[in-house]
This record gives C-alpha cells, sequence and structure tokens, in this order.
C-alpha cells in the first residue's frame, strides 16, 4: 500500500511550489518576467487567427466578443510581467506571484480550450483541422514559456491536453483520432524532458545558492575579527566611506572614536596570551552592550576597537557617551577565575567639523587618542581646532627638519641633578634646544615626536650627543652626564655602534656618562634593547631607565636590561603634598629601586612643598626648577663655580 502514497507525494511535489528555495523562487521569478510576455503575444496572436477563419462561420459572440474577453485578460498579465522585467522583487512578492501564475493556468487554459472546441462545429473540414491545429502548436508553446515553473505548465499541459485527446477522440474520425495520439504523445515526451530541465535547472538554482551562500559566508568571515566576532579592520573602513557618502548626500554629522586599551601588554606578559585573548573577547562584549543601532563597533586589531557614531551628537554629548565607554572598561573582567584591571583612552573626531573624508577621520581620531595618551591617558579627547593646528604645526616642523642644518642649529642645555642628602650636584641632564632661522625657537616637545615618527632623530642624537660630551668634558670629574636616547637610537646594530664610536672618541670618562633610555624604547624591541645597552655598559656608562612607572613593561624584562639608575616621572611629583595616590606611587617606586639596588631620580620638583615631601619619604637625587632651569653650555661652569654645593 505504499505505491499510492508515494505516487499521490510525488504528484503532490510535481503540482506545488518549492517555497522553502528563495534562490530557485528568484531565478524562476526572473526567467518568467522575460517568457510569459512572450506566452502571451504567442496565445493571443494564433487565437485571433483562428477565430479570423471562422468569422463568416461562427456566430459573433464566438468569433469576437468571446476572444476581446480573453485578450483582455492576457493584456492584464502580459502588462504585469512586462513590468517586472527590470525589477527585483522581494521574496514574498516573487511568492505571491508565482502561485498567483499557478493558480489561474488552470482556468486560463480551459477558457481556451473551450473556445476552442466550442468553434469546431463551425466551418469546413479544413477548419476544423486549423482547431485541431491550434490547440495542439499553442499548447506545445505555452508549454516551453511555463517550463520554470513546473506546477502550471503540468496544469496547463493536463488541461489543453486531456481535453483535447477525449474531444478530438470522440469524433471518431480517424484523422483527428490520430492527431489526438500524435498530440498526446508528443506532450508526453515534452513532459518527460520538462522534468529534466526543471531538475536541472533546480539543481544549477541550488548550486547558485550554495556558492552564493558560500560567498556571503567566506564575506562575513573576511569582515569579521576571529577573536572577538566583531567587525574587523577592513569592515570598519568599508563601513566609514558608506558613512561618509551618505552624510555628505544627507547633510548630516557623525563621529568616529578610536579606543585603545591602557594595560592591556601587562596582562599578556603576566598571564599569557590565552588570557589575553579572552580579555579582548570581553572587553568587545561590554563594548557591544553599549551601542546601538546608530553605533557600529569594530576591532582595528591588538588592543584597539574603533566606533562609528551615526546619531547626531554635539562635542559634549560624544565626551560623555566616550567616558563611559571608558569608565565601562575600568570595572574588573574575571577571566580564567582571575581578577583582571585595565583602563581605556579614545580619540574621538566629527565628520565634517574636523575632516572631510575617512582617511582624515581615522587620521584625527588617531591623533587625539595618542595625544590624549601622552597627556591624560585613560581618558577621552575629542579632536579640536587646536589638534588640528598642532597637526599643521607637525608639517611645519617636520619641513624645516628636512631642511635644517643641525650643527648651527641644534644646541645642548643642561639642568642639574641634585644629591639633596648631600645637597651635591652629582650631574647634569643634556637636553635638545633648536632655534630653527624661519620657525624660530620650536620646544623639545613638539619637533622631538616629528624627528622620532621621520627618522631624522638619530642624526640629531649624533650632533647633540657629540655637542654634549665635548662641553661635559670641562667639567669636575665627579659630574655626570645624562644624555637620553630614543627608541630609534636601539634600534639597529649599526646606529648602536655609532653612538658607541662617539663615545669612545670622546673626551670625556664613559664612566660617567649614563644613557636615558624610555620604557617605550625598550618595549618596542626588548632583545634589540638589551644588546644595545649591553654595548653601552661595556664602555663603563651607567643605564638609566627614564619616566619610570608610566609605560607597561614587567620587572622581569627591565631587570634583564642591567640598569644602574630608574627616573620617576614628574607627573607623580606635580602636587605630591596633596595627592595621596601620587604619594604612594612615589613611595613604591623609591622602595623598588631599593630593592633592585638601582638609583632613583626624581624629576620634575618645583617647589619646596614638593621637597619637603620627597626628602620624608626617603629620596635622594632630585631634578627640576627649585633648583635651576636648563641652562647652555656656556652657563654651567659659571653655575658651577657660583652653587656652593660644588664644594661642599
Amino acid at each position: 500500500m505504499t505505491w499510492p502514497t508515494d505516487l499521490w507525494n510525488c504528484l503532490r511535489k510535481g503540482f506545488s511550489i518549492e517555497k522553502d528555495k528563495p534562490q530557485l523562487l528568484t531565478a524562476q521569478f526572473k526567467a518568467f518576467s522575460k517568457q510569459l510576455p512572450l506566452m502571451y503575444v504567442i496565445l493571443l496572436i494564433n487565437s485571433w487567427i483562428l477565430s479570423a477563419t471562422h468569422m463568416s462561420s461562427a456566430p459573433r459572440w464566438l468569433t469576437l466578443d468571446y476572444p476581446i474577453v480573453l485578450t483582455v485578460i492576457c493584456i492584464i498579465r502580459f502588462s504585469f510581467w512586462f513590468r517586472t522585467r527590470k525589477h527585483e522583487p522581494s521574496l514574498a512578492s516573487t511568492m505571491h506571484a508565482l502561485n498567483r501564475t499557478t493558480l489561474i493556468a488552470g482556468p486560463i487554459s480551459l477558457s481556451f480550450t473551450i473556445w476552442a472546441i466550442m468553434l469546431f462545429p463551425y466551418g469546413d473540414a479544413y477548419a476544423q483541422s486549423h482547431v485541431a491545429f491550434y490547440m495542439g502548436i499553442t499548447v506545445i508553446g505555452c508549454i516551453f514559456c511555463l517550463m520554470h515553473l513546473r506546477p502550471a505548465a503540468l496544469i496547463t499541459a493536463a488541461v489543453v491536453n486531456i481535453s483535447f485527446i477525449i474531444f478530438f477522440a470522440s469524433t471518431g474520425k480517424p484523422t483527428f483520432i490520430a492527431t489526438a495520439v500524435n498530440v498526446g504523445l508528443v506532450s508526453g515526451i515534452m513532459l518527460m524532458i520538462l522534468h529534466v530541465y526543471y531538475r536541472d535547472f533546480t539543481r544549477l538554482a541550488d548550486a547558485q545558492a550554495q556558492a552564493e551562500a558560500l560567498s556571503n559566508e567566506n564575506l562575513r568571515l573576511a569582515n569579521i575579527d576571529s577573536l572577538t566576532m566583531l567587525p574587523n579592520r577592513r569592515k570598519f573602513f568599508s563601513e566609514l566611506y558608506a558613512c561618509c557618502m551618505q552624510a555628505e548626500q544627507d547633510g548630516s554629522r557623525f563621529a568616529v572614536g578610536i579606543l585603545d586599551l591602557d594595560g592591556f601588554k601587562p596582562v599578556n606578559d603576566l598571564y599569557g596570551h590565552s588570557v589575553g585573548d579572552k580579555l579582548l573577547f570581553a572587553v568587545g562584549q561590554r563594548l557591544l552592550k553599549l551601542c546601538d543601532e546608530d553605533t557600529h563597533l569594530a576591532r582595528l586589531g591588538g588592543d584597539e576597537f574603533a566606533i562609528i557614531i551615526t546619531r547626531e551628537m554635539d562635542d559634549q554629548a560624544l565626551l560623555l557617551f566616550g567616558t563611559q565607554l571608558c569608565e565601562s572598561l575600568r570595572r574588573p573582567f574575571m577571566i580564567a577565575d582571575t581578577l583582571i584591571q585595565i583602563a581605556a583612552s579614545m580619540g574621538l573626531v566629527t565628520y565634517p567639523d574636523m575632516a572631510g573624508n575617512a582617511t582624515d577621520l581615522f587620521e584625527h581620531a588617531d591623533y587625539a587618542l595618542y595625544h590624549g595618551k601622552r597627556n591624560h591617558r585613560s581618558m577621552v579627547t575629542v579632536f579640536s581646532t587646536s589638534h588640528r593646528n598642532m597637526i599643521h604645526l607637525d608639517a611645519s616642523i617636520e619641513q624645516a627638519l628636512r631642511k635644517a642644518d643641525f650643527s648651527e642649529e641644534l644646541e645642548v642645555y643642561f639642568q642639574p641633578i641634585v644629591d639633596i642628602t648631600t645637597e651635591k650636584i652629582v650631574a647634569f641632564e643634556a637636553l635638545a634646544r633648536w632655534v630653527n632661522p624661519v620657525l624660530g625657537p620650536i620646544s623639545p616637545a613638539q619637533f622631538i615626536p616629528v624627528a622620532e615618527r621621520t627618522g631624522i632623530i638619530n642624526q640629531q642624537t649624533r650632533i647633540l650627543l657629540e655637542k654634549a660630551l665635548t662641553a661635559a668634558a670641562k667639567w669636575p670629574a665627579h659630574i655626570r652626564l645624562s644624555f637620553n636616547l630614543s627608541a630609534h637610537d636601539l634600534s639597529s646594530p649599526d646606529i648602536v655602534q655609532r653612538i658607541v664610536q662617539i663615545i669612545d672618541q670622546s673626551k670625556f670618562n664613559p664612566r660617567q656618562l649614563d644613557m636615558e633610555i624610555t620604557e617605550t624604547a625598550v618595549m618596542h624591541d626588548i632583545e634589540q634593547a638589551k644588546w644595545a645597552t649591553e654595548q653601552i655598559r661595556k664602555l663603563g656608562c651607567g643605564i638609566t631607565l627614564d619616566d619610570f612607572g608610566t609605560g607597561h613593561s614587567s620587572l622581569s624584562q627591565l631587570h634583564a636590561l642591567s640598569l644602574s639608575k630608574i627616573k620617576i616621572d614628574r607627573s607623580f611629583v606635580t602636587n605630591i603634598e596633596k595627592n595621596p595616590a601620587s604619594l604612594k606611587i612615589v613611595k613604591s617606586l623609591l622602595a623598588l629601586s631599593r630593592d633592585m639596588e638601582l638609583d632613583c631620580i626624581i624629576e620634575g620638583v618645583e617647589t619646596t612643598e614638593e621637597m619637603a615631601v620627597i626628602k620624608e619619604i626617603g629620596g635622594s637625587m632630585v631634578q627640576g626648577y627649585l633648583y635651576s632651569k636648563p641652562m647652555p653650555a656656556s652657563g654651567t661652569e659659571q653655575w658651577l663655580h657660583k652653587n656652593a654645593m660644588v664644594t661642599a
């Protein structure tokens, strides 16, 4: 009893639309929009030719009125499908159109079939043969036009052929019986061909759907960060360019932000990359919860995230939103049963106020971020006119640096370092000063970052070091010289060997020389930094870690550098008498330096109140405006002779 069920299922499948295949439905609709108008043209032309051959013999209502009604119906359907040729309909409208075509295929086929059969009794044998020919040839044309929608094709074939075969077989005339058999046989073969074609058409549509799905999945994966499952850098820039185009058309305003984690590297160093990866995922999820449909979040790479805020907000509202994001990341994260604390800095920029294209938006947001990290870490910085002026100034400085004669324009100034326990001067720190003939005096805080970014810093370092060593050779033998090296000065063996050569060929005792390096320089390439400091230490020079406490290095990495001194950054010293947090940090760093058996210099001391606190907590060596501002080389000897501390 299974074969009736199988037969019924087969018939039901053949006469139904496959609604679960959207790609197939779309392909059927596109094919129909081109083929159905042709079918109605063929149907109407053939029908009016048949009607014309019966005008003299059949009644008017059968040769004129009935065909007019059928023509109106066909024109309506023709117009619908003709209009859809260049449209991309929705899945719902596609489904509706195909269903409607299937439903009306039977009534329209039956109407034309009844009309043709009703014409048969009128006219002579030639006219009757024309009716048979009309029904046979027209149904074949219609089946061809309906072949992409199997249910409609089957219904049309069934209605016309069953009617045709029964009617002409019942005439009792051998010619018409043979015609009925021939048409039935041809129609059967055509339906078999239709089945094969439709199966291949379906497979092709399925293959295209699978290929499109695979392509979409590949595109999705290409635009998704595999670690956080957020949009990646590629998707961010694609979205950014689209937002710029839309905003230009609408005259709207939007904002772009770049967020960078503070303290992420120590997490990687202390707990490993596995925990670091889980932390990045947790950060992404926490940020995602604060974003809505108008805020697009992406991970750019490393510990950098980016957002596009399409909702119009003024600078104050943007600052508040950015602050909320950063504050949310200050809350501890529980990763692998470990409580982890980090922070975040953020740069924001608005379109079109502060940037008119995607490239400028990203660069300005990035500038605001790192300007903020240099000046007030773990906060939000909104790019402003002053930042734009800084960029223009940096560009002017870069051009001036490339044209400068550093041997003439660079000068070395010196600031004393004092041992407050003995009230003796122990060293001078060499500081760069640049007076450009066009721009005038330029602050080191302005030209040194530009020189580092452009690679010009190495040339400056060599000239400044030669001048500093020449000036220091005239000091009393117990006065040390402290000289700053940038990350670029440690970046390659050739540059380091050139520095070593300058020190070795000078008249200053290398054992009285301290080379200052920053944590940033160390962490840029720890192995290269270790090798470079070893070459310098071989000369007898000391190595001082500058701005200690502001970077992200681990103690084990710093210990591997064989340091001789550390310098506590001035940001911890300013108003230390009023800031309990700064006091605790400085006390901890002093204790750490004693445990590591390193000398400790506290820089940026400017008031007697700050000095009193430093003495109270056990500081010994200080540097700052309280004792002296930086002075030219010509003033150091005079200052030494004039200052009583040198003779103590």
